[in-house]
C-alpha cells in the first residue's frame, strides 16, 4: 500500500523541524521573525525569572503556541536535560531537505561530511558554504553532529543561509548519484585541489576529524585530492579544508 500524498506532505514537513533548547538560544530565536516557529516547549517547574518572562512575552507577541511539560518530558524533547534549561523550541528550517533532492539539480558543488562529530567544527563548515561557492552540505543522521545551539553558534548566524541535505547515511546518498564526479579529501592523494578541472556536479567528501572517511564511503569515491602543505605539515582541521574547498571556483 503506497503512502498517501497527504501523509508524505506532513512527513516533509516534520522533517523540517529542529528542536533547540537553553534560554538564550530560545529568545534569539523568537526575536528572529525570519525564523518560522512550529511550537515553544516549557518545563513547568520553570521559575517566572526575567529570561522566562521574556520568553513568554516573545512567543505572545508571535502568538506562538506554548505547550507546558513536567522536566523528564521536556527532556525527551530537548535531548538535553543538562542544558535546556527548562525550555526547547521547534523551528522549521526550509534549508533542511532530504538528500532525494539533489537528484533534481542540474548543476552543483556540494560537500559530504562522513562522521564529523564536533559541533563547532560542523558550525564553522556551515559558515564557511555559506560565504563561498557551495550550494549545499550533505550531513548524515546517523554518527554525525546534531544541528543544536552550539553549531548556531559556531556557525554565527549563517544556519539557514544554505541547503543542509540530510539522509541517514553518506553511502546510501552517493550511490545514487551516478552522474556527479566525487572526491575524497586525503592527504595521501596525489592530485591537488588546484589541478581539478571544473565539473557540473561535484561532491567534495570530508571525513571524521581523527579517523577520515570511512572505508565504505571511500570506495564510492572518483577519485582522491590533497591539499599542498608545507613546512612538514600533515593535515588541516576539517572547518579549515572545508573553508579552502568553499572558496575554490
Amino acid at each position: 500500500m503506497q503512502d498517501s500524498q497527504e501523509y508524505k506532505n506532513k512527513k516533509a514537513y516534520f522533517e523540517k523541524i529542529i528542536t533547540l533548547y537553553g534560554r538564550n538560544v530560545v529568545i534569539e530565536v523568537l526575536q528572529d521573525e525570519s525564523i518560522e516557529i512550529h511550537k515553544l516547549h516549557m518545563s513547568n517547574s520553570n521559575k517566572p525569572d526575567g529570561a522566562v518572562e521574556s520568553i513568554l512575552l516573545l512567543a505572545k507577541k508571535r502568538d506562538i503556541q506554548v505547550t507546558y511539560h513536567d522536566k523528564n518530558a521536556l527532556s525527551r524533547i530537548s535531548k538535553n536535560a543538562k542544558q535546556d534549561q527548562g525550555v526547547a523550541i521547534d523551528i522549521i528550517a526550509n534549508s533542511y531537505q532530504s538528500a532525494n533532492e539533489i537528484k533534481n539539480l542540474k548543476r552543483f558543488k556540494l560537500l559530504a561530511l562522513d562522521g564529523v562529530q564536533n559541533p563547532q567544527n560542523l558550525g564553522m563548515i556551515i559558515r564557511s558554504c555559506a560565504a563561498g561557492y557551495v550550494d549545499g552540505i550533505i550531513l548524515p543522521k546517523k554518527n554525525s553532529a546534531k544541528i543544536s545551539p552550539l553549531v548556531i553558534k559556531a556557525s554565527a548566524g549563517t544556519l539557514f543561509k544554505l541547503p543542509i541535505y540530510y539522509c541517514d547515511t553518506l553511502d546510501e546518498v552517493l550511490k545514487e548519484l551516478h552522474d556527479a564526479k566525487i572526491y575524497l579529501l586525503s592527504s595521501h592523494a596525489k592530485n591537488s585541489i588546484y589541478d581539478l578541472k571544473k565539473s557540473d556536479k561535484s561532491i567534495f567528501v570530508l571525513g571524521n576529524e581523527s579517523e577520515g572517511v570511512s572505508k565504505e564511503v571511500e570506495k564510492l569515491c572518483n577519485d582522491s585530492i590533497n591539499i599542498p602543505m608545507n613546512r612538514g605539515v600533515e593535515s588541516l582541521n576539517v572547518a579549515v579544508t572545508a573553508s579552502l574547498i568553499a572558496f575554490m571556483q
